[in-house]
């Protein structure tokens, strides 16, 4: 049998022990024993030992005095300290000198079991456990995907798949990350299905059951409620922030809020120039044409500078026809650097003078973005799971993080966090046909005679059919579905390659698609 772990028992009365080290022995432990710790010191020195049992009070070397010669030896080794004295000092001393655990004289069998079990065998039964929960969930999210489906439906599927992508971070060893990886494609591609057959008909129906909220319905639905109310409102939208994300932000922030989370759809195409213009406006963006078209200057392959550089004027263009009243004028805030982010954080509190202030972070698309244009940060990050620890990473050395601590003690102050769409890693390239007008995104194509595989695109003859305005004279429009991205035949394998495995947003996935958008509250 293969043994559990090595425990090395540190007792000048080991004599006393030896129906603990059978009964030990006999669950698949190896177990061995000193008298002194002089003797324990040099078996440390030959061997690891995944766990160790360190007796306070012997002759010769005391257990306080062995301890830190054992974690100088063997930093990996868990050690535990049995001893009769409760006194709070030598508790606070073993506690200083990197103690793992603590056991009063006389020790009970169950007692040592569990510390066995504990420092030996915590991660696979965990991950025993994560197994047998995710196959049974499998099995129902399977179920799910052969029925009918709502919006809602798709919502509960995604936040069971990112939780389940949490746990498999914890647990590599499962054998599950193909499997998983299997069920998010799979998941996307019915998504897609479901989204290329229904959206047309949401945004262009009066009735509301069943549907999601879509980009221009936040501001109505989170925001004018809290404006309306005594106190300072902050809007922070960060820019191509998922849910996963969110979710490692929301447990740094955890001991100084409590949290409120919904979720909308965003709109087509999710890029920032559509869906930003669109939350901030209120407006689904060939609305925002007709209605403000000074406003609108998101054209096929204009400047991406220009394109959303009218946020401001569109809020409070939201505000009038709301017919919402402030103290003072709305403040808004666009970040896009360390050091200007630095400086709103020092102002921050300023702002809480103030009845509106919206906030734009860009620091997460600039992530998602620079990791296609650096090998260093790809090789920092080469799947989700450490892309979401870069993101997280950024986070708790972030002004956003420092603006939310200090807001945390403003009375009345409101806080909504949102995002204007996600991101998608992109591992399937496809060959696209358009002429030199085309747009350049690599996630939708709007132009004159744009052509891909309709497996991998929804095809849009008409762009107002999604309520987005022409551009031109665009007669054929398609956006990627799941994780394709598109690639022009000309240097073919040279840009396949450039974009593969990238983290790109336009299109149809539940990640890209699916937004939180977080009401906080302080402790």
């Amino acid at each position: 049998m293969t043994s559990k772990g090595n425990i090395l028992w540190i007792d000048d009365e080991i004599e006393v022990l030896k129906p603990h080290i059978i009964l030990l022995e006999k669950r698949g432990y190896d177990v061995d024993k000193a008298t002194n710790g002089e003797d324990a010191i040099e078996l440390v020195k030959t061997k690891h030992y995944d766990l160790i049992f360190l007796d306070e009070n012997m002759v010769g070397m005391s257990g306080l005095d062995t301890l830190p010669e054992l974690k100088r030896l063997d930093a990996g080794s868990a050690v535990v300290m049995v001893t009769k004295n409760e006194a709070e000092s030598v508790m606070e001393e073993a506690i200083g000198l990197k103690i793992d655990d603590y056991l009063t004289k006389p020790v009970n069998p169950a007692q040592i079991l569990l510390a066995c079990k504990k420092f030996l065998e915590t991660e696979r039964i965990e991950t025993e456990k994560f197994t047998q929960d995710y196959m049974k969930g499998f099995s129902e999210v399977s179920r799910q995907l052969m029925g009918p489906m709502v919006w809602n439906d798709w919502v509960d599927i995604y936040k069971k798949l990112v939780k389940w992508s949490f746990e498999l971070d914890k647990h590599p060893d499962s054998g599950l990350k193909e499997t998983l990886s299997n069920q998010w494609s799979d998941s996307n591609t019915s998504f897609s299905r479901f989204v290329e057959e229904n959206y047309v008909d949401w945004i262009n129906s009066e009735e509301k059951e069943d549907l999601p909220l879509f980009s221009p319905d936040i501001l109505d639905a989170y925001l004018w409620e809290e404006v309306e109310k005594d106190g300072p409102t902050f809007l922070f939208v960060v820019d191509c922030m998922r849910y996963d994300q969110w979710l490692l932000f929301e447990e740094v922030l955890r001991q100084y809020y409590t949290f409120d989370t919904n979720f909308y759809c965003s709109i087509l195409p999710t890029a920032t120039p559509y869906c930003r213009n669109s939350l901030f406006a209120g407006l689904f963006p060939s609305d925002i044409k007709k209605y403000y078209p000074q406003y609108w200057q998101v054209e096929v392959n204009s400047e991406e500078h220009t394109q959303n550089k009218f946020e401001k004027e569109l809020m409070q263009s939201w505000l009038q026809r709301r017919r919402i009243k402030l103290k003072n004028d709305p403040v808004y805030i666009k970040i896009f650097d360390t050091d200007y982010g630095k400086r709103v954080e020092k102002d921050i509190l300023k702002f809480a003078n103030n009845d509106l202030t919206a906030i734009v972070l860009n620091a997460v698309d600039m992530i998602a973005h620079s990791r296609s244009d650096y090998a260093i940060l790809k090789e920092i990050a080469p799947d989700e799971s450490a892309y979401r620890s870069l993101t997280s990473s950024w986070f708790k050395h972030s002004s956003f993080l420092g603006m939310l601590k200090q807001l945390s003690n403003v009375k009345d102050a409101k806080i909504i966090i949102t995002t204007d769409h996600g991101s998608i890693r992109c591992l399937r390239g496809v060959k696209v046909l358009g002429d030199k007008d085309t747009s350049t995104s690599l996630r939708y194509k709007f132009g004159k005679n744009v052509k891909a595989d309709p497996k991998t695109a929804m095809q849009i003859s008409n762009p107002e059919d999604i309520k987005v305005p022409k551009g031109g004279i665009t007669v054929n429009n398609i956006i990627a579905k799941e994780d394709y991205y598109f690639v022009y035949p000309t240097d073919y394998h040279h840009y396949l390659n450039k974009y593969r495995d990238s983290f790109q947003h336009g299109g149809i996935s539940m990640e890209e698609m699916i937004i939180p958008v977080i009401k906080l509250k302080s402790r």
